[in-house]
């Protein structure tokens, strides 16, 4: 290690309060909105969780400095990492918002609401499943490849059918 490298780590991050607590609101609201069945929430949720870790890339990339060109001092300028983080993520979460927009507008013209319908599939399996019966698919002369089923088979006890 060259004599420079200890004067470029910082040896005790303080990290501005104010904005961890943006972070951390940001990515929370954005949470519980990307949770809900509406789409234009769940968009809205994705914008503040892309905005609330852009503000965590913020904290986390220490103090402030001078712009990294050559020939300036090492221990005077911005650590440029974390600046192409933030800008991954920038582009990461406009390509999440894009597809979320065209998905939202599709089903808009398609069904008039922007409320993701219940699968009819997954509603008929919770019937069957409350009823206690099988699916007319279900084969049981099929050997299953369940991780539990080949777990039991391994400890001794018998197959289900």
């Amino acid at each position: 290690m060259t004599a420079l490298a200890p004067t470029l780590i910082e040896p005790s991050l303080q990290p501005n309060i104010t904005l961890v607590l943006v972070t951390v609101g940001l990515v929370a609201t954005g949470t519980a909105l990307a949770l809900d069945r509406s789409l234009v929430r769940v968009l809205l949720g994705m914008v503040l969780i892309g905005n609330g870790i852009a503000v965590l890339y913020l904290v986390i990339s220490g103090r402030a400095g001078r712009a990294p060109f050559v020939g300036e001092d090492p221990a005077a300028i911005s650590d440029p990492l974390p600046q192409a983080m933030v800008l991954t993520a920038i582009v990461i979460s406009l390509a999440t918002i894009g597809f979320l927009l065209a998905l939202s507008y599709r089903l808009w013209q398609i069904s008039g609401t922007d409320d993701v319908p219940d699968d009819a599939e997954d509603a008929r399996i919770q019937r069957l499943a409350l009823e206690d019966q099988t699916s007319s698919t279900y084969d049981p002369s099929e050997e299953s490849t369940t991780t539990s089923d080949e777990l039991a088979a391994d400890d001794g006890s018998p197959r289900a059918p």
